[in-house]
């Protein structure tokens, strides 16, 4: 059993000036906004308080929101915990400019027992793709990642760690929705839980990401 716990233990404490942050404790609203659910998504307690847990098959959570519209620089850090069982691409958290492709996601690609991180953004400047195959980690445990772009370059980090970073440049992106557990045309659905997400409009450095410790 993962015996990590989250270090932050108060919405108070998440709260930053340029910052939103959706904490995934029930169905009908995530962040102040109203969502859509779709199949059977339940919120469950675990270690780190309240949680929505996936299926894989059917489920997803749809936000009529884009909360990092018109971000020059950002953060992007999502707590989760991916579990066994599922399909070998899942998309877990989607962001999407309405009416174009401009896109932010969060994808695991799963290796038997492991995960690899797979971060993307497309927006009308330019494009990248984050992922290394052989940068696995062990499924059914809690995971911090992150996205980080500074206006040059953009990162990706899990529990804190810099896995890969690219030079790109990108648009900041228009209104728009959310999908949560699954891609926004509702393939690739994810198998797991989903605690919180932050979407901070500054590319922040790792000392100031939300952190898991043992």
């Amino acid at each position: 059993m993962d015996r990590r716990v989250f270090l932050l233990s108060t919405a108070s404490a998440w709260a930053a000036d340029d910052s939103e942050t959706w904490v995934l404790d029930r169905l009908d609203r995530i962040g102040g906004h109203p969502t859509q659910a779709f199949g059977t998504p339940a919120v469950i307690q675990t270690e780190l308080g309240k949680a929505v847990q996936f299926d894989g098959v059917e489920d997803a959570l749809f936000v009529d929101n884009h909360p990092l519209a018109g971000a020059t620089n950002f953060t992007w850090e999502v707590i989760f915990r991916p579990e066994s069982g599922g399909r070998p691409e899942q998309r877990f958290f989607h962001m999407q400019e309405q009416g174009s492709q401009s896109r932010f996601l969060f994808e695991t690609r799963l290796t038997g027992d492991q995960w690899c991180l797979d971060s993307f953004v497309a927006s009308k400047a330019g494009s990248q793709t984050l992922i290394d195959r052989k940068l696995l980690h062990p499924l059914d445990r809690w995971y911090h990642v992150a996205m980080v772009y500074d206006g040059t370059e953009l990162r990706s980090f899990v529990d804190g760690r810099l896995e890969l970073s690219a030079k790109v440049q990108l648009a900041p992106q228009g209104p728009g929705q959310t999908s949560i557990g699954v891609r926004y045309t509702k393939v690739d659905y994810f198998r797991g839980v989903i605690r919180l997400a932050r979407m901070t409009r500054s590319a922040l450095p790792p000392e100031k990401f939300l952190k898991l410790k043992a």
